[in-house]
């Protein structure tokens, strides 16, 4: 399997970042935390085995918790989950989810499998550990995540070096993850995306919030030599000259991918056998007709 993340390097700016949580840092979890409650109060029972995988804090899960849906949440992390309750955390590095198969009715994650190097395999594993008619609710950044960055990064490296180093990691597509929810074996799949743009003073205070949320670049193929200053200042003015808004504030893109699946079983719908049909397509289409008044 290709290792395109380095997960070493990704526990320890995880461990970095929780050791000193800023103020607001948690801003953009706490927002995909607070759309995937709201997805879950649509759903008509309650959840007793829930488990969150990985995410980092356990916004997500509280906020499932306080709707009254979910019982008590177990948790898989890469790190410790800074926790005041003091629940269970199983440590886990990001392709692996080790539960019992059917252990679970609800697992969720949260900003988390965009990090994965297996993403079919996670999802298989997640969808092995749910009881049959459980529920998986996800969300991760889509393709044009820090597409602004990615962009004046990569202009300015290679206006002033001659070159160019990937320095934002790759997002993967609604309609890929949609594909990769039934290639996993979910049932009733559901992929879609709602934008969010975050506005900065200038690219420099974006930095500092990734950096705080431990969401720096952990690609396994990355070029181990920093960057000069000089190149960071000429990206700093690309991006303001192409993506500031009248005000001279810059915008940051966050598409965020919500997924939603459930283990088969017998009580859902089920799609009709071919051929079973008792009326022809083609006599359903006739559209009647209608005389016009004289």
């Amino acid at each position: 399997m290709e290792q395109l993340f380095d997960h070493d390097l990704l526990r320890r700016r995880r461990q970095r970042a929780l050791s000193r949580l800023e103020p607001g840092a948690e801003f953009l979890l706490r927002r995909v935390a607070e759309d995937m409650a709201e997805r879950l109060m649509l759903v008509e029972r309650r959840f007793e085995a829930p488990v969150q995988v990985q995410g980092a804090l356990p916004l997500a899960a509280d906020m499932m918790q306080a709707t009254g849906k979910t019982g008590r949440f177990r948790f898989v992390d890469l790190c410790p989950v800074p926790d005041p309750d003091d629940r269970k955390v199983m440590r886990a590095a990001p392709d692996l989810v080790p539960l019992e198969p059917q252990s679970a009715d609800l697992v969720i994650s949260p900003l988390a499998l965009h990090l994965t190097n297996d993403t079919p395999g996670v999802l298989v594993q997640m969808r092995r550990a749910l009881r049959p008619d459980g529920l998986l609710l996800a969300a991760t950044p889509g393709a044009g995540t820090l597409g602004e960055l990615r962009e004046a990064l990569l202009a300015a490296e290679s206006e002033l070096t001659g070159g160019a180093s990937a320095r934002v990691h790759p997002f993967a597509d609604v309609r890929d993850y949609g594909a990769l929810l039934q290639r996993a074996g979910f049932a009733l799949p559901v992929a879609d995306i709602e934008d969010t743009v975050v506005r900065y003073s200038d690219m420099f205070a974006l930095l500092r919030d990734l950096r705080a949320m431990g969401m720096t670049s952990v690609l396994a193929d990355r070029s181990r030599k920093p960057l000069p200053k000089s190149v960071f200042l000429r990206a700093a003015e690309i991006y303001a000259e192409r993506f500031s808004d009248p005000d001279g504030r810059i915008r940051a893109s966050f598409p965020v991918v919500h997924l939603s699946g459930w283990a088969p079983h017998e009580s859902q719908q089920q799609p009709l056998r071919p051929g079973s049909a008792k009326t022809r397509l083609a006599d359903a289409l006739k559209a009647p007709e209608h005389k016009l008044p004289r």
